[in-house]
């Protein structure tokens, strides 16, 4: 499998489209910002979900309006993640396509957006779920695993750069 990846990862880095992205000085750092702004979004917002699950955050407020103000807005946001990882991805092949790293991010993002998912739905549909205990028990259960995700996310990202296959 890795030989097959590192002949994808040659062949992706020399198409037209991989050398302009290596060869303009102002792309990748371009599409790392934005990268990392919108990774900024998605992670504060689901968080700010998780903190009103355990009711560190907006108690006043129900937990369907939390989730339709905070959950919303991350899915465009996730797109833009898409193309500009996309993007990142064919200017710089090798760097994530034959890293395990980036394939344990991958896992957990397909994770996270899943359970961010999830708790948008619940809680929308059932606005009340999460107040009697037992469910509030799972609840802040089902929060502390997003937050444990979402912050193995942003340091599977980081180590990605540390972890480079044949370097």
């Amino acid at each position: 499998m890795e030989a097959l990846l590192t002949g994808f990862s040659k062949w992706l880095a020399a198409t037209s489209l991989s050398h302009t992205i290596q060869t303009v000085t102002w792309i990748i750092p371009t599409l790392q910002t934005i990268h990392i702004l919108c990774v900024a979004i998605v992670f504060s917002s689901a968080v700010l979900v998780d903190l009103r699950i355990f009711r560190l955050f907006e108690r006043d407020q129900r937990l369907g309006v939390i989730t339709q103000r905070f959950l919303t807005p991350i899915w465009p946001v996730l797109v833009i993640l898409l193309v500009t990882g996309s993007l990142l991805i064919i200017g710089e092949p090798r760097r994530s396509l034959v890293n395990i790293t980036f394939y344990l991010k991958m896992a957990l993002l397909i994770v996270a957006v899943l359970l961010t998912a999830t708790l948008q739905r619940t809680a929308v549909a059932s606005p009340g779920l999460y107040e009697d205990r037992s469910r509030r028990l799972t609840g802040q259960a089902l929060a502390t695993l997003s937050v444990l995700v979402w912050c193995g996310i942003l340091f599977a990202g980081r180590w990605i750069a540390y972890t480079q296959a044949g370097l």
